[in-house]
């Protein structure tokens, strides 16, 4: 095997960068056996790192014409490959950057970084063997099978996977073209009157920052509200639930431009309904000022709708009731209006909000969604879900008396 490289160092290695074909990775790269470890146990662990993603991967593969990948970083066992340079001469300068690398023996090859991505490739080119010819970016490493040559590769090893960060949530949803409830997230940001200009804040966290007086709540929130609203979406329109691999198709893999209108139309209608039924919304819409500074502070905690901790949890109730007694958004959320969501007000205070310490209680969203539930039609309520909140709350609230009477005073 023969093929075109650069050759470049880079602090004392010397490497080579080329691209493979799909054919040539699955014919010439190996799992890695012996080549970092000599104990069976070491060696067993490093092939356990290679988990089920690589499905995902061949997924991705068969069903992304767009597709893109990072470069592999490929060892090659024992030595180095033969490096022949060519002279390339440009504008009277020349380089010996450029040549040929050849793998005259057997060398084996294995993956220091890409090892899912390998058997991506090795599983999407039995089910489409027509992919042979697709190429990735590959450099290469020489490998010493000694102690040395060990010790040297399974540093680079651990360097490459300890310092390789995932894209981050908060870059997802402002970039990523696939994710559908991305995409009709920053439509709703551009379009939306509740979402524009400063009322999202643009944060690598939920949490909005104190002294932010000017948004409603943070993108990844939104995001997150978007997709349980998605999630109903589907029941309603494909009557079936929204399982972990319909989800990860539709969060992967880009939908038809009808379908994804579709699901830009129902999220929207939501957001739309939400804006005028909450009195408090309609206000904060009105208001040039920053109005969120009495519906979000350190002094009652404010408004349930003004903390992501609130929000999420009354938007998953709001789904769960619309797809469990088919009630339409605007009766759900116009009772939700009603009810007195100040922070400081029973039941929220001491599950969303601590009076001693005056902070937020991060931990309460699953019973916050059920209390919302619960105060919506307690008549409704099942026996084993209605015991499940009783006790919950009582333990949230420290409450001591008989536990038939401990949601008396939630109405």
């Amino acid at each position: 095997m023969k093929i075109p490289a650069l050759k470049s160092e880079l602090g004392r290695r010397t490497f080579y960068t080329t691209t493979l074909t799909f054919q040539q990775v699955s014919d010439f790269v190996s799992p890695i056996n012996d080549e970092l470890h000599k104990s069976e146990s070491l060696k067993d662990l490093i092939q356990r790192s290679i988990t089920n993603n690589y499905i995902s991967i061949k997924d991705y593969v068969l069903n992304q014409k767009e597709r893109f990948f990072n470069s592999l970083i490929l060892a090659v066992y024992d030595d180095y490959p033969i490096w022949t340079e060519v002279e390339l001469k440009y504008d009277d300068q020349s380089t010996y950057q450029v040549g040929l690398l050849d793998f005259p023996t057997k060398h084996k090859i294995f993956p220091v970084d890409g090892q899912h991505r390998v058997e991506g490739i090795r599983a999407a080119l039995k089910e489409n063997p027509a992919l042979k010819d697709e190429k990735i970016a590959v450099i290469f490493i020489g490998h010493k099978n000694d102690e040395k040559g060990k010790q040297s590769t399974r540093r680079l090893f651990t360097t490459l996977n300890r310092y390789a960060k995932p894209v981050s949530f908060d870059d997802t949803i402002a970039l990523d073209e696939d994710d559908t409830v991305a995409i009709v997230t920053r439509e709703l940001l551009e379009e939306h009157k509740l979402f524009t200009g400063k009322r999202i804040i643009y944060a690598k966290q939920k949490a909005i920052p104190s002294g932010n007086f000017n948004a409603l709540t943070s993108i990844i929130t939104l995001y997150q509200c978007n997709l349980e609203l998605f999630k109903l979406w589907h029941l309603e329109t494909k009557n079936k639930k929204a399982t972990a691999s319909v989800l990860a198709e539709y969060l992967k893999f880009r939908k038809s431009t009808e379908e994804i209108k579709q699901v830009k139309e129902y999220i929207f209608s939501f957001w739309n309904t939400f804006a005028k039924e909450f009195e408090v919304i309609k206000k904060y819409l009105k208001n040039n000022e920053p109005y969120a500074k009495e519906l979000r502070n350190n002094q009652n905690g404010g408004n349930l709708l003004f903390r992501p901790v609130g929000l999420l949890p009354l938007i998953k109730a709001t789904c769960e009731i619309k797809g469990e007694r088919k009630k339409p958004f605007s009766s759900i959320l116009s009772s939700f209006d009603k009810m007195d969501l100040n922070l400081s007000s029973i039941p929220w205070e001491k599950v969303v909000w601590e009076p001693t310490t005056k902070r937020m209680i991060m931990n309460s969203a699953t019973l916050t969604q059920m209390l919302l539930v619960y105060k919506f039609d307690k008549k409704q309520y099942s026996k084993t879900r209605l015991e499940k909140l009783k006790k919950e709350y009582a333990v949230k609230i420290d409450f001591n008396g008989k536990p038939s009477e401990v949601l008396k005073g939630i109405s």
